[in-house]
Formats: structure tokens, sequence, C-alpha cells
């Protein structure tokens, strides 16, 4: 009797579990999950996924064997929307760089900002202190000058050693007429011809063109990390902004949604797969990693030399001292340095004393001249070359670095 029954009952309990596995693969061939996918991460209208399968669909990307969930507008709705949640990824792998190198080049350039500023009103307290007789004359050409350097640090085309010359040229009248020779005044064509000839003149010895070197030096460095910097940054924004081709697209959209296709919207891509699509979409990017590490092993020598021996700060600091040098150098060969404006520029300063005009014309209050009909052609020779190294010895000895040292937050070092 048993033996009768046994087979009855496996027949029943097979003829269940088919009909039980046919509800399932019914509902495994829905749409519904997909839809809800679809809706989810909001990649386009949900009115174009289908309630169930089709088996007749042309699709260009997602192509499988049997029925699929896709339509041709799902599937371009599934490009464009891996084509922006690929940008988001690159975009939040390098938001944390690109924050890094934007900070501390805005950290850099209000250090320096804070270095030319502290340096111009020391330079400033100076002339206002010491030679108060020039020094509102002189503060405009003092504001010039901390412009350019400020310029030059921060990458524009221009040149230091010109600037530089060109405040000593406005400089020299002032001194001139005001400590030299005081009461003479820096106004009219005197003025002029003074600016013209102070490079021939040299009345301020060596000191501009050590100050030039000093500043070229130590600026030139800051120039070069504010440059490297902003570089940086410019590289940054061509990674966030970079292009993905069309191949590039359909291996994302195979290896992201396609699987969506046939109902499978928890599947996730190897590790392996991944990387093979990534490498191909970023091949382009992916050259700058040589050239990338280049470029941040001179941002670390660019740091060092800018703040390793305060060699920034010592140079602006050091504007002032050059400065008062090269106006106690005039004073001091203020007799040698009267003969030789009186050749150079006496004539072009003055009327000659033997021409004859018919209206008369007040007394000019200027050393006399020997009546020639020319200006000598020879102009006084420059001054032995003092030496340079004992000038920022003296320099560094004899200044303090407080003001600079103790300002922890504006630190160079400390920001490197």
């Amino acid at each position: 009797m048993s033996r009768g029954i046994c087979p009855r009952v496996n027949f029943w309990w097979i003829f269940a579990v088919l009909f039980l596995v046919k509800v399932v693969d019914v509902g495994t061939y829905s749409c519904h999950e997909v839809k809800t996918a679809f809706q989810v991460r909001q990649i386009g209208p949900l009115k174009w996924v289908p309630e169930t399968p089709g088996t007749d669909v042309e699709l260009l990307v997602c192509k499988h064997q049997g029925p699929s969930c896709c339509t041709r507008k799902m599937e371009e709705s599934y490009q464009v929307a891996v084509r922006r949640e690929t940008l988001q990824i690159v975009r939040s792998y390098s938001f944390e760089l690109k924050y890094l190198i934007s900070g501390h080049t805005t950290a850099f350039q209000d250090t320096f900002q804070y270095l030319l500023s502290f340096s111009q009103g020391h330079l400033s307290s100076l002339l206002e202190d010491t030679y108060s007789p020039l020094s509102r004359e002189a503060l405009p050409h003092v504001n010039a000058l901390f412009s350019s350097l400020s310029l030059y640090i921060r990458g524009h085309n221009l040149s230091l050693e010109a600037a530089i010359a060109r405040f000593y040229d406005n400089l020299f009248p002032l001194v001139y007429g005001h400590l030299v020779n005081p009461g003479m005044g820096a106004a009219g064509k005197s003025g002029e011809c003074l600016r013209a000839t102070r490079q021939d003149i040299n009345p301020f010895g060596p000191h501009p063109n050590t100050l030039a070197q000093e500043l070229r030096r130590a600026l030139g460095t800051g120039r070069a990390l504010s440059l490297a910097l902003a570089e940086g940054t410019e590289v940054m924004n061509a990674t966030e902004h970079v292009s993905l081709t069309k191949e590039c697209l359909r291996g994302l959209t195979k290896m992201q949604y396609c699987s969506h296709c046939r109902g499978l919207t928890l599947i996730k891509p190897c590790m392996g797969y991944c990387l093979n699509v990534m490498r191909g979409c970023l091949a382009s990017v992916a050259e700058l990693d040589e050239p990338w590490r280049r470029y941040v092993a001179a941002l670390e020598e660019l740091t060092h030399a800018v703040a390793g021996q305060h060699s920034l700060e010592l140079a602006l600091l050091g504007v002032r001292e050059h400065v008062n040098e090269a106006i106690l150098h005039a004073q001091l060969h203020g007799p040698t340095l009267t003969a030789t404006v009186d050749k150079v520029c006496g004539l072009s300063a003055k009327e000659p004393t033997t021409s004859i005009h018919p209206d008369p014309t007040p007394e000019v209050t200027t050393p006399t001249v020997t009546s020639s009909t020319a200006p000598p052609s020879v102009v006084l020779s420059v001054p032995p070359q003092e030496q340079l190294m004992g000038n920022l010895a003296h320099l560094r000895s004899s200044f303090t670095m407080k003001p600079s040292r103790n300002d922890k937050p504006r630190s160079l070092k400390k920001i490197s």
C-alpha cells in the first residue's frame, strides 16, 4: 500500500514546485523594480519605462537575448545619467586636492601682501622721521614701488629692475633738492634732468643694484611659487571638465545600467571590470601622473626656498636699510655730486648768464658755472663698488626679525 501512495505524493509535490517556479519567473520579468530605480535615481520620466518586458526592442548599447525592460529613450537617459554621475565622482575625488591648493595659494598671497605692507610702512616711517623735508613728495613713489612689487610677485609681466630703477630716478631730484642742496626743490626742468641722468650720475652708489639683486632672488622664488600654485589650480579645473568619449559612455552604460534591462537593479560590477572601463575613459588624464609628481616635487623645493631661511622677509624688510644707505651715500658725496650735476644739468636748469634779454628776469640762486657752449660729454665715473656680502651681513645682524618671525599665523614656514 505504501509503495502505491509514494509515487502519487511525489507527483503532486513536483507539480506544486513547478507551479511556484512559474509564478516566481513571471514576477522576475516584471519591470516594477526597474521603474522604481529609474525614479529614485532621477534618470528620466517614468512613462518611458514599460510595465512588462518587451521582446522586439531595438537597443544600441544594452543588447541581450530575451525580453528587456529598456527602451531607446531609457537607453539615452542612462547615458546622460552615467555621464553626470561619473563627472560628479571625479569632482568629489579632486575637490579636496583643489581646495588644498587654492587654500594655500590664498594663504601665500595674503602673507606676501602682509610682508609688502609691513615693509612699505617701514620705509615710509623712515622717510617721515629721518628725511621729513622730502617725505611728502616721496610717498607716492614709495607706493608705486610696492605696487609694482605686489604685481610682480603675483605673476604679472613686468620688470623688477625697471621698477626699482624708476623709484630711484624719482627719488634723486628730491634728495638733491631737499637734502644735498636744501631749499633748491625738485621742480621744473632741473628735476627732469636729474631723473633722466640718475643712472649716469650714480648718486646712490651700489645700493640700487644691490637692492635689485636681493629682491630679484627672493621675490623671484615667491613669484615662481605663486605661478606654480595657480597652475595647479588650472590643472585641477581641467580634470573637472574632462570629456568622455562615446566609447567611454557606452562602456559606462553597460557597466552601470544594462543589467537593469534584465531586471537586475541591485547587481554591481566587479572591481576588475570597473577599473578597465575607467582606464579607458580617463586614459588622457592618466598621462598627467608623471608630470604631476614632478610638479609636487617642484612645489616642495619652492616652499623650502621661500620659507627656509626667511629670505623673502629679509629681502623685503631690507628695502628700508638699502634706501637709507643710498640717501646717506648721496649726502656724503654732496660736494662732488653737486659739481657733477652743475656740469650735466646746469645749462638746462637755468638760463645762461651771458645772454641778454629785453625784459629783466628774477635772479636765480643756483651755483654759477663757466660760460661754455655745450655741456661736457664726460660724466663723473661710478664710485668703487662696495662689498655686497658685507652689506647683507650688516643688514641681517643689525635688523631685528621680530615683526615677521613672531607673527605665527602669517609665517611662511608654518604655511609651507
